[in-house]
């Protein structure tokens, strides 16, 4: 694998150059911040060769920022009111502009932040901005219009209560949270939802506290001019007017017991054990975050001695598997294992109670620690394939922290981590006491 890793590097850096000295930067590709009065910021990564750009507009505002009672589910809706267009191009408009220019354009939304992404050819570079910053400042859209996206909205949010998964994800955050906004899942509260056409002035404020240069960071990669790609910058986004209003957001408090619920699912289903943890908000130079990460893909990955011994060797389950991901405040670490026999669910939550036990006791080997961390790096390079991939791989870090170097800092800290780091984190986050347990069945 280290040589493997040695050669893309290798590959990498040929036709690139480096802003620093590679034994200083983890994050492979040459790239420069460019900030504008108004407090736009946009990071440009030049990567000559394919005549594509990727062009991301990081919004830093998910689910996380909906704090008003009765008001969840904007940051989602804005990602369907966006393609509506505005006065200047309409939302026919846009779509036929972006498909003469043989461009993708799409968006998502996530707790944490909204992305709107395009690829398109590098001479489409002036154009491209000029629709997106229209849309971005001058967004513009009829109470008629509104109303028929949160029926939309209300049908998506239908749609995906067939999915098991779903309502998983619903009932744990729901039980997991009390005061803070990840309470709610990205779509929002269903009573919310379905009141949503009735708030068009809400909408139309929400949209004014947010989307605001202040709180948007656009990430372009891939064959561009970076000198005059920075002109078109300031011509089409420097006019762009302040007013971002931070969200009122409260503090979790402290969980003191375990929480636990049995969701029935009125339909076929392998049980699904859902055990989540109380866990750190990203700070990129903390330990305990880049252990807890590590940790996760240690105890509770592919390659883990649990996995092993459950999916493999005893069939016992499906699949197993951690998501111990990154969130801007204190959010879960949580282990997902759908069950292949009902009456295996106590045992399956006992071996995982006895993983975590042994984590907690006993220290990994620094070997294996180093393997696991080389794997998690090769793992991000790999991905860093093309523009499209190397905006897309940023995007969170980015929405978390508002800068790029947060990447640099992750790994500089991951690979500062020793095996005693790694059991502190277990004995830190790993206790029952602030844990949530989602046991999902179908019928019979």
């Amino acid at each position: 694998m280290k040589k493997l890793l040695l050669v893309f590097l290798l590959f990498l850096f040929a036709g690139i150059g480096m802003a620093h000295s590679a034994d200083s930067l983890f994050f492979p590709y040459q790239y420069e911040e460019f900030k504008l009065d108004n407090g736009f910021k946009t990071y440009l990564i030049p990567v000559h060769g394919s005549g594509l750009v990727a062009y991301y507009s990081i919004v830093r505002t998910g689910s996380r920022d909906e704090w008003e009672q009765g008001k969840s589910g904007f940051a989602h809706f804005f990602e369907h009111m966006m393609f509506r267009g505005t006065k200047k191009y309409p939302g026919p408009v846009y779509d036929r502009m972006i498909t003469e220019m043989g461009a993708d354009a799409n968006a998502y939304t996530t707790d944490d932040y909204t992305a709107f992404h395009l690829v398109f050819p590098t001479t489409y570079m002036k154009k491209v901005m000029e629709l997106e910053s229209n849309r971005f400042e001058d967004l513009s859209y009829s109470e008629r219009d509104f109303k028929t996206e949160a029926g939309a909205v209300y049908g998506e949010f239908r749609k995906g209560r067939v999915n098991p998964w779903w309502v998983l994800e619903e009932n744990l955050y729901d039980l997991a949270f009390v005061k803070h906004t990840y309470k709610h899942t990205t779509i929002g509260f269903e009573a919310d939802i379905k009141n949503m056409p009735n708030m068009y002035q809400y909408s139309l404020s929400f949209f004014k506290r947010y989307y605001r240069p202040e709180n948007v960071v656009l990430v372009i990669t891939g064959d561009f001019d970076p000198v005059r790609t920075k002109e078109l910058i300031q011509e089409y986004y420097g006019s762009w007017k302040k007013g971002f209003v931070p969200p009122k957001i409260q503090k979790e408090p402290v969980q003191r017991k375990e929480r636990s619920k049995v969701v029935k699912y009125p339909g076929k289903t392998l049980p699904i054990l859902a055990i989540g943890y109380k866990g750190p908000a990203f700070d990129p130079t903390n330990k305990m975050v880049a252990g807890a990460y590590i940790l996760g893909d240690m105890a509770f990955g592919e390659n883990s001695d649990l996995y092993k011994k459950l999916a493999l060797k005893e069939q016992k389950v499906e699949f197993i598997e951690p998501d111990f991901s990154y969130h801007r405040d204190p959010n879960l670490l949580i282990i997902y294992s759908m069950i292949k026999n009902e009456n295996d669910i106590s045992y399956v939550k006992g071996e995982i109670d006895d993983t975590i036990e042994k984590f907690k006791s006993q220290a990994v080997s620094e070997t294996e620690l180093k393997n696991y961390i080389e794997h998690v790096r090769y793992r991000f390079l790999m991905n860093l394939n093309n523009p499209d991939n190397i905006a897309g791989s940023l995007a969170r870090y980015i929405a978390m922290t508002g800068r790029l170097e947060s990447v640099n800092e992750l790994f500089n800290t991951m690979d500062s981590l020793t095996p005693d780091d790694i059991r502190a984190v277990a004995n830190r986050y790993l206790q029952s006491s602030h844990s949530t347990v989602i046991t999902l069945e179908g019928e019979k």
